[in-house]
């Protein structure tokens, strides 16, 4: 009897060991995903303030540069198929060379800061590979509105994310002239029909839906 009792406890304790084990386990949360898996979408938000904008423009005296400032932007995409959506949104009425007699002039008569003052790019198609994690080059085509009009527009793109931060440069001509902009050139000075900008971009990366 003595021998039996003890295998009868000896077998119950086991069975309750291993419902208890079982029951854990099944009542684990799962783990929460920190990188972005195979068909999510990537999001980039941009901080205004790690975003520099800036801008150079060639006159028959001198190099005028400048800078603009951000408004708020973020671009989301599928890393697969490249499609892509969002918007980046610059304060045209933000534009500043550091000589205010040349500013006020460019805004307004070029800009018409004023009456347009938001400079906006909303892209559509990421042409290339983004690295989930890495540096990446590519291309980002969208449209380009300013003074009103918009432009189709592909901006070459350099790009690291690195867990839940990003970082990246852009470089692209807006040729302001042919884009129904105001030429400043007067019988003195004679401006270049193209603005040469360049974007020092940061903010957060995370997974969409």
């Amino acid at each position: 009897m003595k021998v039996s009792s003890w295998k009868s406890a000896t077998l119950t304790l086991s069975g309750m060991l291993g419902l208890a084990i079982f029951l854990s386990a099944t009542a684990m949360p799962p783990q929460t995903q920190t990188a972005p898996v195979a068909g999510q979408e990537i999001v980039l938000g941009l901080d205004p303030a790690r975003t520099k904008i800036h801008w150079t423009v060639d006159s028959s005296v001198h190099t005028v540069h400048g800078t603009f400032a951000l408004k708020n932007g973020a671009v989301h995409f599928d890393p697969d198929s490249g499609k892509a959506g969002g918007e980046i949104v610059v304060f045209a009425t933000s534009g500043d060379s550091g000589n205010s007699s040349r500013d006020e002039k460019m805004h307004k008569e070029v800009l018409e800061s004023a009456k347009y003052p938001d400079v906006v790019f909303h892209p559509t198609q990421v042409e290339g590979k983004v690295a989930r994690t890495g540096n990446s080059d590519v291309k980002l085509r969208g449209t380009f509105v300013i003074h009103g009009a918009e432009h189709e527009l592909i901006v070459p793109v350099q790009a690291e994310l690195v867990a839940e931060q990003w970082k990246g440069t852009a470089k692209f001509e807006v040729p302001f002239i042919k884009w129904g902009l105001k030429d400043p050139s007067n019988w003195l000075l004679k401006v270049k029909p193209i603005v040469q900008v360049e974007v020092e971009m940061a903010g957060t990366s995370k997974a969409g839906n």
